[in-house]
């Protein structure tokens, strides 16, 4: 099984498992996950490190380069907040609108989701926080990657 596959496998059992897990607990609080986060602050350092990463990987860097770095941070963190429960409200354009002619490949997103696990870790975000985010941005895969 590639990695890839793998991945992808781990982000579909994530989301079962917490789909099941949300069925048989208390309703979270509607902000909860993105109190997890950190709020706005941690959003912030989450969005930060990511870029970091981004900023130093060969393979993906190159999608970026006509980017406005400002406003993809400010569009990311509106975005991450909203997902999250938040209170912010996403003002950019939708995924498949914003990845159109990027020509993005499954490696590619691979590498983004690997930064992102990473740099979450590295900010000591709980694992369920963590598994939370991921399952709620799964759903995207198919509007980022070209086919």
């Amino acid at each position: 099984m590639t990695s890839h596959a793998k991945l992808w496998r781990l982000a579909y059992c994530l989301t079962f498992c917490l789909s099941i897990t949300a069925c048989s607990q208390t309703p979270l609080a509607k902000d909860e996950l993105y109190q997890k986060l950190g709020a706005k602050a941690g959003l912030e350092q989450l969005v930060d490190g990511l870029l970091v990463e981004i900023e130093q990987d060969r393979q993906i860097v190159h999608h970026f380069q006509d980017t406005d770095i400002p406003r993809f941070r400010n569009l990311l963190i509106e975005q991450l907040c909203e997902l999250s429960g938040g209170p912010c409200k996403y003002s950019g354009a939708t995924m498949q609108e914003s990845h159109t002619g990027f020509h993005i490949t499954q490696a590619d997103f691979d590498n983004l989701v690997n930064h992102l696990m990473k740099v979450m870790q590295q900010q000591n975000i709980d694992i369920k926080a963590q598994n939370q985010l991921l399952a709620l941005l799964a759903p995207m895969y198919k509007d980022v990657v070209y086919r």
